[in-house]
């Protein structure tokens, strides 16, 4: 088989809400078995794919915050790293700090939560920490923004997406939930461009990896790879620009490519 690795986004791809099907489990350690190796690749923080690769059993580089690092374990470093511009975090914080939103935040190796009221603090990684503001809650610029809320996208969308396109790349992304994130990087980010350095790093070519999404920021890294398979209830566009559809997440559509992978050689 000339394929040699699998790139698998997490939420409504290998994951259902925060949890992995078993079927997805079984079929990704039998890849693991086969020689395959497996690199997360999600808009969420490296702590946790690496509670994914822990659950499936593998370890190698992630990728992680829509393609903003990539994260060697074995080095115990990014080996890729851009964080979004300074400018543009200014104007976004104070937007989300007026705004009624839930906004996550990827700095340094924690998370940033601003949302309204604060909540249990069981309830949350111990990554992550609550912030009534964002402005001046850490001095490290972000690699991602997620944020949700129909106005603060509203405002997101018509007041710094025209002054920032060059430099910002704005994606509407599916969260654990199912609904609509706003996922904000630098525009020197993205899954394809993480993918490539990965690749790189394990030795590899995009050509040799079969790669799987749901989302707009997936195709970037579906244009590199040697074949890419779209999930069931992406959009139109996510699923044209993929070499095939499978079942949808809540079905262990992975599972059912990657089984097909290993016994046909093909997707």
């Amino acid at each position: 088989m000339r394929f040699k690795a699998l790139a698998i986004d997490l939420d409504g791809t290998l994951l259902v809400g925060e949890e992995v099907p078993e079927d997805n489990v079984t079929a990704l350690r039998a890849a693991r078995d086969a020689g395959l190796a497996i690199i997360i690749a999600t808009a969420r923080w490296k702590q946790m794919a690496q509670r994914v690769e822990a659950k499936i059993g593998t370890q190698g580089p992630a990728i992680t915050c829509s393609g903003a690092q990539v994260y060697d374990p074995a080095l115990g470093r990014d080996i890729f790293d851009e964080r979004l511009p300074e400018d543009f975090t200014r104007d976004l914080y104070a937007i989300c700090d007026a705004e009624r939103c839930v906004a996550t935040i990827t700095v340094e190796d924690r998370v940033l939560l601003k949302l309204d009221g604060q909540p249990d603090p069981a309830a949350m990684p111990p990554e992550m920490r609550w912030v009534p503001k964002l402005d001046g809650a850490d001095p490290s610029l972000p690699r991602v923004a997620n944020i949700q809320g129909s106005h603060v996208y509203q405002r997101i969308r018509e007041e710094l997406k025209p002054r920032y396109q060059d430099r910002v790349h704005f994606f509407d992304s599916i969260g654990p939930s199912g609904k609509v994130i706003y996922t904000l990087t630098s525009a020197k980010a993205s899954k394809g461009k993480a993918l490539e350095t990965a690749c790189a790093h394990l030795g590899l070519s995009p050509d040799e990896v079969v790669t799987f999404g749901d989302a707009e920021n997936d195709i970037e890294m579906f244009r590199i790879s040697g074949a890419s398979v779209a999930m069931g209830q992406a959009d139109e566009r996510t699923k044209a620009a993929a070499t095939a559809v499978t079942a949808r997440n809540d079905e262990a559509g992975v599972a059912r490519a990657v089984e097909k992978l290993l016994a046909t050689g093909q997707v």
